[in-house]
């Protein structure tokens, strides 16, 4: 008799969460289509963004708490932050472990991450709140996380601040749910990021082997408008991310693959860039986003989320 898959796999909510917009929110859906037109526009050369130096985003993370257990450090929260900022800048340590065929795509996205400061009524803040909730598991479904009535947290202005929230998620189908972003375009009130407590940072109650905060850098990969490498759609290998030096691959890869693979033959040989941010391989595997990537995250930034540059 086999046995049952007990290695934790990573799953990510966020295409869940956006194919429910599209399908209740029209302006959503327009706004996601302008979005994904510029996004092309300046991967492909005929639409200009001004250049860019690094863009620094005030972050706030929202810690939702039903036991002391979950009532995370703010070691724990500076750990992740730290986390972000060695991704986001290309200089973790792991980079030199991308494999030669796929390190003349590796790119810095320039865009850091610092704790907010200051709160939106001008007061001096840790960029941390903690909440006491009666919730022992918030649904990604019905984002009661984000709002204060309902015990979660309501977000900090979205065009001034990385809105992050810490919380358990109910399990969906796939298996435990690690968290999941909002893409640009979506409405203010949901804008942000979510992420399980045993998923975030690199202390305290993360968990191997989502343990060295490759779960949040991957759902801001989402929220600055990256797609997951396989497309999402599945047509296996007929689409992909729109990202043209990410290559073809059939469906996530999972755990730690070992290089090569090859899921789709137009991209042998080298086959799936699976340790990029992107996939669903363990955080021990990630460690890099591509020079198309950050094209995305340029028009991003001079699009949807310009409040971001101008407000620096």
């Amino acid at each position: 008799m086999a046995q049952a898959e007990s290695t934790p796999r990573r799953t990510c909510g966020t295409m869940l969460i956006h194919r429910d917009l599209l399908s209740a929110d029209a302006a959503y859906a327009v706004a996601r289509s302008e979005i994904e037109n510029l996004a092309l526009g300046v991967e492909e050369g005929f639409r200009e963004v001004a250049p860019r130096g690094v863009v620094t985003m005030p972050v706030v993370v929202h810690i939702l708490y039903r036991d002391t257990a979950h009532d995370i450090s703010d070691d724990q929260v500076i750990s992740q932050i730290e986390v972000l900022n060695q991704d986001f800048r290309m200089t973790n340590p792991d980079i030199d472990s991308v494999p030669e065929p796929f390190k003349p795509f590796v790119a810095d996205a320039r865009v850091q991450f610092e704790l907010a400061t200051t709160d939106p009524e001008g007061n001096e803040t840790s960029g941390i709140t903690k909440t006491e909730t009666t919730h022992s598991q918030f649904s990604a479904h019905e984002e009661t996380v984000k709002t204060g009535s309902a015990g979660g947290h309501d977000p900090w202005p979205s065009d001034r601040y990385l809105n992050i929230w810490v919380c358990e998620l109910i399990t969906s189908v796939a298996g435990p749910l690690l968290g999941y972003a909002e893409f640009p375009g979506c409405p203010p009130h949901l804008d942000g990021v979510v992420i399980r407590d045993l998923m975030f940072g690199t202390t305290g109650t993360a968990s191997p082997p989502f343990d060295r905060g490759r779960t949040t850098t991957h759902e801001v990969g989402h929220w600055l408008n990256l797609h997951h490498l396989w497309g999402d759609d599945g047509n296996g290998c007929q689409v992909s991310d729109f990202v043209h030096d990410t290559p073809n691959q059939l469906e996530p890869n999972y755990n730690t693959p070992s290089f090569p693979r090859v899921s789709c033959p137009d991209a042998a040989p080298n086959g799936d860039m699976f340790m990029n941010y992107m996939d669903y391989v363990d955080d021990a595997c990630m460690c890099m986003f591509t020079a198309g990537q950050v094209a995305r995250m340029d028009a991003t930034l001079a699009g949807p989320r310009s409040s971001f540059v101008t407000n620096g």
